[in-house]
């Protein structure tokens, strides 16, 4: 029996896999998505998400997700949990391997997002799970009036730091440069709540304690005296690294940072492969703009199949 040819198979689950999914279904492709073990991206891992349109009151980021998933199941979307291990696009069909089986498609359309970065520290790698966590919204509640710190400078350290503190007694904001990146209503946010403290201009240099999160040790760049903070738990926020080494390793073109380059629109540099979300994405980060993406995405898809039949 011939093996099923899917006419698009769509590697990722987040805004932009999503969206994708739903207009190619409703194109009448019947996409397969192929949702990796967390389905649902990064917003899987948010709380309030007030800035994506529709939602006046603001929705919880797993609501969001669950009625996107909702939605591309009703018009014929197929969506299985299986993590993407290799992918082969030198012949039509292209050929994807999972950790349970191989798929065959016609086009591809790549939405991996981007996974969180760590400080590379070994004590951190030791304490992970520990009282140290890349997730507030994941493990927020475990820190009931525990002291904490949140490394980073950005609108994910601010955004961070801001739902901790409906758990923890306080939290520090520990940034290596001396000024803080965060858009200017994310840093005010923080700023005005007065759970939270800052720390410029400092590295961390160790996580201290064997079984659990019982000190920070850091450096101050200037002076470079150190110090340790007496806290019960670190989060990280320093960004993020897109998800494409799989791809690159099979031809697809990426920048210095990892990133997958577009060449018109939302193509790659392989005919018939298709790029959308943060994968390809270092400058807006947003679920709406990765939305938009697959939209694109998708439309170029079924252009492109109209066009090659």
């Amino acid at each position: 029996m011939d093996k099923q040819i899917f006419n698009t198979i769509i590697i990722g689950s987040g805004p932009a896999g999503l969206t994708a999914a739903l207009y190619a279904a409703r194109a009448e492709l019947k996409p397969l998505v192929l949702a990796g073990l967390k389905p649902g991206g990064q917003l899987m891992d948010t709380t309030e998400v007030e800035n994506f349109p529709g939602f006046p009151e603001g929705i919880m980021g797993p609501e969001l997700m669950e009625n996107m998933m909702k939605q591309v199941k009703k018009f014929g979307t197929e969506i299985l949990p299986e993590n993407v291990t290799a992918a082969d696009f030198k012949n039509q069909p292209f050929k994807i391997t999972t950790d349970k089986a191989e798929y065959l498609a016609k086009t591809i359309i790549i939405a991996t997002g981007a996974d969180a970065n760590w400080l590379n520290l070994p004590s951190e790698q030791k304490l992970r799970g520990k009282g140290v966590s890349a997730c507030a919204t994941c493990d927020g509640f475990f820190f009931k009036g525990k002291d904490i710190i949140v490394a980073g400078g950005g609108d994910s350290a601010m955004e961070e730091a801001t739902f901790l503190t409906k758990f923890a007694n306080t939290v520090t904001i520990v940034h290596r440069r001396p000024e803080f990146r965060a858009s200017k209503i994310m840093l005010k946010r923080a700023q005005d709540n007065s759970k939270i403290k800052f720390i410029g201009d400092a590295t961390i240099l160790e996580v201290l304690g064997e079984k659990s999160v019982e000190g920070l040790k850091i450096k101050d760049n200037q002076s470079g005296h150190e110090s340790v903070l007496p806290v019960q738990g670190l989060f990280v926020a320093i960004g993020h690294t897109p998800a494409a080494k799989i791809f690159a390793a099979a031809g697809i073109e990426t920048d210095q940072k990892g990133y997958i380059v577009v060449k018109n629109h939302t193509h790659t540099n392989i005919e018939g492969v298709f790029v959308a979300g943060d994968v390809n994405d270092p400058r807006y980060r947003q679920a709406v703009s990765a939305a938009g993406m697959g939209c694109m995405a998708a439309l170029d898809v079924e252009k492109y199949l109209t066009e090659h039949e």
